[in-house]
């Protein structure tokens, strides 16, 4: 791939388009892919049954790649219950694909979903794609070792993306509901 008269493209650049594209491909998925985003069953009363109808809410939009109005839902979600892990990641999946000035705030909150649920593997894949994103493969590495132990096929898909050579993961960013 060059740049412009068949110039190679500058390592900003280039991670800057693999960055595009592998963001691009995940929300494409993420439309594709209804089975991990089957809502969490809602408990009767409290803030939690408010919570998980909002999180519910929130992973619908999200199929419908409708990423600002599931954002709100999800923070709605956490507002009522700060709690839900699964929540966290999603509304970190959320702004991410919204763009990179998202990316410090994404981390942030699949970091808190990690704390609450630290066998949470799809944190760990998503939180590992972020990293790729944000240009640190290092701490990418990191959340590869974590998934080898806890979910193989998903530790693959990282390393994809670490690589560079991701195709679609099929799951889109969407945490399943009881890992």
């Amino acid at each position: 791939m060059g740049g412009r008269r068949g110039q190679p493209l500058r390592p900003l650049t280039r991670r800057l388009l693999h960055a595009a594209l592998l963001s691009g491909l995940l929300v494409l998925a993420a439309a594709a892919q209804g089975v991990e985003s089957d809502p969490i069953a809602v408990p009767k009363g409290g803030s939690r049954e408010r919570a998980v109808t909002l999180y519910n809410l929130g992973v619908k939009l999200m199929v419908e790649r409708r990423f600002a109005q599931a954002q709100e839902q999800f923070e709605a979600a956490l507002a009522a219950d700060e709690r839900l892990a699964e929540a966290h990641n999603n509304l970190a999946f959320s702004l991410r694909v919204q763009g990179a000035q998202n990316f410090e705030r994404a981390l942030g909150h699949y970091n808190r979903a990690l704390e609450l649920q630290p066998r949470l593997a799809r944190a760990y894949m998503y939180r590992g794609v972020l990293y790729v994103q944000m240009g640190d493969p290092a701490r990418a590495q990191a959340d590869h070792g974590r998934l080898l132990e806890l979910d193989p096929a998903l530790a693959r898909t990282l390393l994809d993306a670490i690589e560079g050579t991701m195709a679609g993961d099929g799951y889109g960013g969407l945490a399943p509901q009881f890992d």
